[in-house]
């Protein structure tokens, strides 16, 4: 079974699966005394539900094969999460100046922000490695042996994209049990692509990250460049409130567009440009050659 169609499987199972069992999620927690809101807990739930179908899956998905090639060498290659996660700091302290200029001196949250920072590090660390090894080093390894590298880029950005803009808008909890929430869920994450306002803006400026960190992921050939770049992208992101003074409003061209700040504004997709043609300097081995990415086969 190829393994785009085999892939296609498993995440088609998962969200029918999350539909199902989300809305009995709820039900449990709250009745255990926990209040979550539902879109979270219907996440985590295609979360669980996905890993369970790439587990059951994983010899035609090559599930363990690609990991193992996305994280091989660890002593010698950590240090590329490092050199990306100063790189990406760097590109935030940029987009953080143009804020300044443009009117933003500190709010409130610049307190909060010292209280939560090695939190907020931990936080953005955690979802670099997790995103990473499902986005690059799975989906993207795992295309190109379908559709060449290029493409398998390409169709990895364009999923990771769309992917960020499929969440629920809403913030809302369930009383009793609702079997149809996780439906109505799923199809209110929909309706945010047909509104071009929102959806145009974030998924370019998504699909812009997803190509610089799946670039990172071929060029270094393996996932440790981009876990810290995006790791240094969360962790910007979420510092990126502290900075909104109350009262000031920034232009759409730095702050970006309703729930996607930065990535969606111009400023955020020029950064991705500029980053995406330095990132050779980046990922150069050893013996100063080039990438010889190949992909997984068994």
């Amino acid at each position: 079974m190829k393994f785009s169609y085999a892939s296609i499987l498993a995440l088609v199972g998962a969200l029918a699966a999350a539909v199902i069992f989300s809305p009995l999620a709820a039900f449990a927690l709250a009745a255990a005394g926990f209040h979550f809101p539902f879109p979270r807990i219907f996440d985590r739930t295609v979360m669980l539900t996905l890993l369970a179908a790439l587990i059951l899956l994983a010899r035609p998905l090559r599930f363990r094969s690609l990991l193992a090639a996305g994280f091989r060498d660890p002593r010698r290659n950590w240090p590329q999460a490092l050199h990306g996660f100063v790189a990406a700091a760097i590109v935030m302290a940029l987009l953080f100046t143009c804020a300044f200029i443009a009117g933003a001196h500190g709010g409130p949250g610049l307190e909060r922000l010292r209280r939560r920072l090695p939190y907020y590090l931990l936080q953005a660390g955690l979802v670099g490695i997790i995103e990473e090894s499902f986005f690059r080093a799975f989906v993207l390894g795992g295309m190109a042996t379908d559709l060449g590298r290029r493409g398998a880029l390409i169709a990895s950005s364009a999923i990771y994209a769309v992917s960020h803009l499929l969440r629920s808008p809403a913030r809302f909890y369930l009383v009793g049990f609702h079997p149809t929430a996780g439906l109505h869920n799923l199809q209110g994450s929909a309706i945010q692509l047909s509104d071009p306002g929102t959806a145009v803006p974030a998924l370019v400026g998504l699909f812009l990250l997803g190509l610089v960190l799946g670039e990172a992921f071929i060029l270094s050939e393996t996932a440790y460049l981009p876990i810290g770049l995006h790791a240094g992208f969360v962790a910007g992101a979420k510092s990126w409130p502290a900075l909104l003074t109350p009262g000031v409003s920034l232009p759409w061209w730095i702050a970006g567009y309703r729930r996607f700040p930065l990535i969606s504004g111009p400023a955020g997709w020029a950064a991705a440009l500029i980053l995406l043609t330095l990132l050779p300097m980046l990922c150069r081995t050893r013996d100063g050659q080039k990438s010889t990415f190949q992909p997984v086969n068994l």
